[in-house]
């Protein structure tokens, strides 16, 4: 089924069609030897010189002692520590962190290769602009008087929301933290990341579950499962370190490995269970696997009596979605899923791992919430093994996304409502007057002033349409007239011919990155394009967070190269450039050169603000700490055995509850009630009140072990520890702490911080998910401590108390800060409550699209945004084929830094498309050929044909990782000199359509039509 590179795409004379295609006028001998093969491998270089094996000098090498220096993987979230070799500040080499547990001495091609992303020969290595069709070196200083003159004015003429801050998953969390702030001191909440179109239907659909958006377990816990269920997930080359968790428990467990996507992957030729349906039917396949569950019994009864509200509702649907109906939607047979229901039930603990195949639809909250029902039916999470535990795409997608960088919320999923704002006001000591200031007042339907301080900004999915669409048509005074790339692939996004329109509208655009990407190159702009070189991970340093939620201190692998600078310098660089760097880091210490942000404090700030999730203990020392003494912590479980970090989980996984002075071990394993709070367990979490439709919200006599309150509990209020009479466990300093969140006078002072803010957190909004619950405040009475405390600080809880002495009085108490619920099946705020299976908007079955019909059009993020509109047209006819993509092992992203790289380059040198061996026949297309591929709305790319059996009849399947390209264009001739990647090719997205999620706005990029053209 699987055809090895060599045999499938890559058909090119060997080692030379790299040098032979990229545009330059003359052969170094660097490139040379690297064209020939000598600078591959070693016999072959051997061979081809006559010389014999002999044994490495290392002081022939270098000259003076070669460091080693720690720093992480800039590719996917597993994780991988990468040791540095550096001698006299230059990077010579590099090895695999045998110690970490994460990879314990392995790498992918992409790992094993970071070095010359840092190094490539292909970088952006100065500022340019774009003046009379040409690229023009310019210096940081005319960048960013230019630059930011031009958004002055815009800002005078348009307001600030009219600039787009579009930040990156590839900050460290510290960057990303500032680049938040940032936005939020320029005044707007345009400003988004790529988690918007990779994962933010899990954090929505999984943060209204049970509480928090984000993968339950960790990859190592994985070798404690006995059962694997992957839906819309390839570790094999998306994650390949992951892969090998999976195997250990595969052949240590027995564990069946159960893969469910509708292309047979390099995941699925491990499985013992390979399961093929339609695109965008997810919701139907896992109703048909519970609907099994059902009718034999198999559900863990105690758990959902105990842990689980709303599964009542949830069988309702599910009955719906017989073997017969199941297989007519998903093309799945019905026989199929009873012996996947029957092998989940019978190999408990069971993981269930999902990914991008599964999220990006216009119903991927729907997907992501049925995949937690399910887990939550098997009685699946919370326990070692089990877990809902989703791969993320890019190093540090978990960190950027806790750290805020999206519309719709503050740091820490605080929300956007005035308790969130004032919750930050006081962690950055800023007046909030000033601060609510920089954002522009508009007038509301209701004739009303209308702050857009409080408004989600346009998510980056939609930015095209934020300067295209119609002015009278958007809920912000004027069209986008600026946009920031900030350390985003544009070509990563769908509908690329309108984005190719809106680049060429915008006043201008800046792309902030170490490689030019597709924005340099896509539109026909002459002129108002600047390309600011961005330094890479390893040039600077900090904390990143992996998927399974453990923070990780990167050093400094060496000195910026060429002109190019950290993140943070360049922030601090615009905040003087816009008059506010003395106030955004008041509190942060500044380096030498009076401009960049210290990063050690930067974190420091980002602990005493970050309650919700837990990002509080994790101090640069403690981190630093786990790094240095990697080898003392378990493979498994995480845990340190003895040395310095004794009994802590590496990287302090968040929830790291309290003060770093607190010691929390960290939690590896969310919702685990077998170990208490102290100890790194949890409950669920209570964010959805107490009781829904009288019915009873919280958990039902279960708790965790030394917990003083044996049932289910709301979340902890200042209130409720005086009700328990626990609150004589503060401390006087922790009590003025919180007097000042209450605007409290104590002991005739003023408590830490006083804004005057007598609704400290009434407003406070949706932690961790889009359109969630509003997170709730307790309004019992109390004794009174003074006068005017009972009145203010009644409502002070552990997620907005600066001290951590609610949290701390809590665990103290064997509780949870955030309560003790059950997980909800059901999400009342959401379009559907229940998971429901909606047709794709492009659907190829038009028999089913009355029955399972999408949502009528609506308006939601700044937007109106089109489904019903679509979905009435009938495109299958003359685009009968469901595109989908996905990545490859070779390339990560938008591509464009692992493109410019000559050792992956050369292993993946041409874009393709998969097509089914009936299809091709009768489309007269043969293997190797050229095709052109057009998307249901007219778009098309030209590329390679792949004729395999890994894509079903009336698929096809393209990787989204090329660009460079367009519609059979060659755009080589547009980068600057010496920029261009090794490698171009078509965009996937050119030829993808229309569709966003209900919630979040993710793309649709599964499940759309196309038809497929001998070109």
């Amino acid at each position: 089924m699987l055809r090895k590179k060599t045999n499938g795409v890559a058909r090119r004379p060997q080692r030379t069609s790299i040098l032979s295609d990229v545009a330059q006028t003359s052969v170094d001998r660097r490139a040379f030897l690297r064209g020939s093969g000598l600078a591959i491998g070693g016999l072959a270089a051997i061979a081809a010189t006559g010389g014999t094996v002999t044994q490495a000098s290392a002081q022939s090498a270098v000259s003076g002692a070669v460091e080693l220096r720690k720093s992480v993987c800039t590719h996917c979230s597993v994780g991988c520590t990468v040791q540095a070799e550096v001698s006299n500040g230059v990077w010579i080499g590099q090895e695999p962190g045998w110690d970490s547990p994460f990879n314990l001495g392995a790498h992918c091609a992409k790992g094993a290769s970071v070095r010359e992303h840092a190094h490539g020969e292909r970088r952006l290595k100065y500022p340019m602009k774009k003046e009379g069709g040409e690229w023009k070196r310019i210096s940081w200083e005319q960048a960013i008087n230019e630059i930011g003159d031009g958004m002055m004015q815009i800002r005078e003429q348009s307001g600030p929301d009219s600039v787009y801050w579009l930040g990156s998953a590839k900050h460290s969390n510290e960057q990303a933290y500032l680049f938040r702030k940032f936005a939020s001191y320029w005044g707007t909440n345009n400003v988004d990341h790529q988690a918007r179109i990779c994962h933010s239907t899990t954090v929505a659909g999984v943060a209204n579950t049970w509480g928090y958006g984000a993968m339950t377990n960790s990859y190592n816990d994985i070798h404690n499962s006995k059962a694997m269920f992957l839906i819309g997930s390839n570790p094999a080359e998306a994650h390949p370190v992951s892969l090998l968790h999976l195997l250990k428990a595969k052949e240590e467990n027995n564990a069946p490995l159960i893969v469910c996507d509708p292309r047979f992957t390099r995941t699925a030729a491990h499985a013992d269970e390979y399961v093929r349906f339609r695109p965008g039917t997810d919701v139907a396949l896992i109703w048909g696997v519970l609907w099994h569950i059902f009718e034999n019994g198999w559900e863990d009864k105690e758990f959902i009596r105990t842990r689980v509200w709303g599964m009542d509702q949830i069988r309702e649907e599910v009955a719906k979605w017989n073997p017969d109906e199941v297989e007519r939607v998903t093309g799945t047979p019905g026989s199929q899923l009873g012996r996947v229901a029957r092998t989940l039930a019978n190999n408990r603990p069971g993981t269930l791992i999902w990914c991008m195949g599964g999220t990006q639809h216009s119903t991927g909250n729907n997907n992501t919430r049925a995949y937690c029902v399910l887990q939550l039916a098997l009685g699946n999470i919370g326990t070692q093994g089990g877990g809902a535990n989703i791969f993320r795409g890019h190093d540090n997608v978990q960190g950027a996304t806790d750290l805020g960088v999206l519309s719709h919320t503050l740091p820490g999923y605080y929300g956007l409502a005035k308790g969130a704002w004032q919750h930050w006001a006081r962690v950055w000591e800023e007046d909030f007057d000033w601060l609510n200031g920089q954002f522009q007042t508009v007038k509301g339907a209701d004739g009303k002033d209308k702050n857009l301080m409080y408004e989600t900004g346009i998510p980056v999915s939609r930015w095209i349409d934020g300067v295209l669409e119609d002015a009278e048509n958007i809920d912000q005074p004027n069209n986008l007239r600026a946009m920031v790339l900030w350390g985003h692939a544009p070509n990563s996004q769908t509908r690329m011919a309108e984005m190719k329109t809106a680049m060429e509208k915008l006043d201008m655009l800046v792309v902030v990155d170490p490689y030019p990407t597709v924005s340099a190159v896509l539109h026909d702009r002459a002129d108002g394009v600047y390309l600011l070189p961005a330094a890479t991970q390893f040039e600077t340093y900090g904390s990143v967070t992996a998927s399974n939620r453990s923070l990780q201190w990167r050093e400094k692998v060496f000195d910026p190269l060429f002109e190019s600078k950290p993140d943070q310098e360049i922030i601090g660089l615009f905040a003087k450039k816009f008059g506010f760097h003395d106030r955004m880091f008041r509190n942060i210490a500044i380096e030498e050169d009076g401009v960049t942000p210290n990063v050690e404090d930067t974190l420091r700030e980002l602990n005493r603000g970050m309650w919700t999730v837990g990002y509080t203990g994790q101090s640069p020392e403690r981190l630093k700490l786990h790094m240095a003494n990697q080898h003392t912590f378990d493979r498994t479980t995480l845990q340190a055995i003895g040395g310095p970090a004794d009994g802590d989980y590496y990287g302090l996984p968040w929830p790291c509850w309290g003060t770093p002075e607190m010691n929390h071990p960290g939690t590896p394993n969310l919702y685990d009630m077998s170990k208490p709070v102290a100890e790194g367990g949890l409950c669920f979490r209570a964010r959805f009140g107490v009781e829904r439709d009288g019915d009873n919200l919280l958990a039902e006599g279960v708790f965790n072990p030394g917990s003083e309150i044996q049932d289910g509990y709301p979340e902890f209020t200042y209130q409720m520890l005086v009700d328990l009479g626990w609150d004589g466990d503060l401390t006087d300093a922790e009590k003025r702490s919180i007097a000042g969140v209450a605007g409290v006078q104590i002991d005739g002072g003023v408590g830490e911080s006083d804004d005057g803010d007598d609704g400290a957190t009434s407003g406070l909004t949706s932690a961790d998910g889009t359109q969630g619950a509003a997170e709730e405040v307790g309004e019992q009475s109390m004794s009174p401590f003074p006068s005017d405390f009972n009145a203010k600080a009644k409502g002070v809880n552990w997620k907005t108390d600066l001290s951590g002495g609610i949290q701390r009085v809590a665990i103290k108490h064997g509780c949870a800060p955030f309560g003790n619920a059950k997980a909800r099946t059901v999400v009342w705020t959401f379009p559907d409550p229940v998971p429901v299976h909606r047709e794709p908007l492009y659907s190829p079955r038009r028999d089913l699209v009355a029955d399972y019909p999408t949502y009528e059009d609506r308006k939601f993020y700044r937007l109106p945004t089109m489904y019903a509109s679509i979905q009435k047209q009938d495109f299958s006819k003359d685009y009968p084929i469901i595109l989908t993509s996905g990545r490859l092992v070779e390339y990560e992203g938008g591509g464009e830094e692992t493109r410019s790289n000559p050792w992956l380059a050369e292993l993946q040198q041409d874009m393709f498309v998969e097509i089914n061996p009936r299809d091709a026949n009768n489309l007269g297309v043969r293997d190797g050929a050229q095709v052109w591929v057009e998307g249901a709305e007219g778009s098309k790319v030209k590329v390679m044909a792949m004729v395999t059996r890994r894509v079903g009849e009336g698929v096809a399947f393209m990787p989204f990782h090329f660009g460079g390209h367009f519609q059979g264009e060659d755009l080589r001739s547009k980068y600057p000199d010496g920029a261009d990647p090794y490698v171009l090719g078509e965009s996937s997205n050119t030829a993808q359509t229309y569709g966003y999620d209900s919630v979040t706005q993710m793309q649709e990029t599964k499940c759309t039509l196309c038809k497929i053209m001998p070109a």
